[in-house]
């Protein structure tokens, strides 16, 4: 097959969402190499990706592009490829979330620098979905998600708190600060733990460089946001039941987590590569079976439709700040975290993806839990 054909049978895949090869609307692509269409026929996700990383081609609308593009399913109708296929093999056989990889994700990802996330994040740094419902900017989105957390954890004065994935802190210094509570944070990163460290300083928090695995002490709260899509599907019931070992009877559990409606076992190849090694996002069945007879879902909460707007003003944060990042990263870099931020913002705004927030709760309930939104 020529060009010619590579790109008729791409345009084919691509017009179903509206999409034209060359064409003139913002979500349209421009090809700007011929090689394109063959490697994307044969690649996948991880062709376009890195076609895109590599300037083969252009698109002034990513978001849209993705919106439109992934309810169709597009890559189900393309053939897959040995390293696809070696992939999915792995992600089956093998358990990429295992013990021994634990701090693969901190290295890979978040050790990346913390001035790249210092100039993208909002002031507390806050790495997972803002809540917008009454606020009109990302540091008031990104309180009122801390804020709901501790209403939803019924936190107390003296309660001790567990923050699982805690980041550089930005949970466990909010709920010191304004619930009188202590906190102990663990992460895989070691840039999130110094920073995180420095960051709480003063307070009754403690951030730890350790694993999940490692933990074996009691705590009357537990909260887990953005850490559960590292874990993988192999590793749920652990998860679980580390939370029940570790959790006071009785005892919450908050678990915020990007899902999806249809149960996996393995994410996409080019985010897998390139942004969050090892990951796979849960669906709502695997999460309850990994629960079943250790815990009970006092309520659910979807509000995956804030994550795009979330993504847009990291997307945005980062645009402004590419000057003063650019010593430190080089440009295919830039091109690929702008194509991951509106990468994702473009799957939230399909509605294919969510972000849940589920409340757990352990032992004796003595009376009905009050939602909070």
């Amino acid at each position: 097959m020529g060009e010619d054909s590579f790109k008729n049978v791409l345009q084919k895949i691509l017009s179903p969402a509206g999409i034209v090869l060359n064409g003139e609307r913002p979500w349209d692509m421009r090809i700007k190499d011929g090689k394109f269409y063959r490697r994307v026929l044969s690649e996948g996700s991880l062709g376009l990706g890195e076609s895109y990383m590599d300037g083969w081609w252009e698109c002034d609308d990513l978001i849209e592009f993705f919106r439109r593009v992934i309810p169709t399913n597009a890559e189900k109708k393309l053939k897959k490829s040995p390293a696809l296929l070696l992939y999915l093999f792995q992600s089956i056989v093998l358990n990429p979330g295992r013990r021994a990889r634990a701090f693969r994700i901190g290295e890979r990802h978040y050790d990346i620098g913390n001035e790249l996330f210092t100039h993208m994040l909002d002031k507390r740094m806050v790495y997972s979905c803002a809540y917008w419902k009454t606020a009109d900017n990302l540091d008031n989105a990104q309180e009122a998600k801390l804020d709901l957390i501790c209403r939803k954890l019924c936190l107390r004065q003296g309660d001790r708190v567990l923050d699982i994935g805690c980041g550089w802190g930005s949970f466990a210094k909010y709920a010191a600060e304004k619930y009188g509570v202590s906190v102990v944070g663990v992460t895989v990163s070691k840039e999130q733990t110094a920073l995180g460290q420095e960051l709480c300083k003063g307070l009754p928090v403690e951030i730890r460089l350790q694993d999940y695995r490692e933990l074996n002490e009691k705590f009357d709260r537990i909260a887990s946001v953005g850490m559960f899509e590292h874990v993988g599907y192999k590793n749920y019931r652990i998860y679980m039941e580390i939370i029940n070992r570790c959790l006071k009877d009785p005892g919450l559990f908050l678990l915020q987590t990007i899902g999806q409606s249809i149960s996996q076992r393995s994410g996409d190849l080019w985010i897998n590569k390139y942004i969050f090694p090892d990951s796979i996002i849960p669906s709502m069945k695997q999460i309850s079976a990994s629960i079943e007879g250790l815990s009970v879902i006092e309520d659910m909460h979807d509000f995956g439709a804030y994550y795009d707007r979330t993504l847009c003003c990291w997307h945005d944060n980062f645009e402004k700040s590419w000057e003063k990042l650019k010593h430190i990263y080089d440009e295919r870099f830039h091109r690929m975290w702008s194509y991951y931020l509106r990468s994702l913002a473009g799957a939230f705004r399909s509605g294919y993806l969510h972000v849940w927030q589920i409340v757990f709760s352990k032992g004796t309930v003595t009376a009905a839990y009050p939602t909070v939104r």
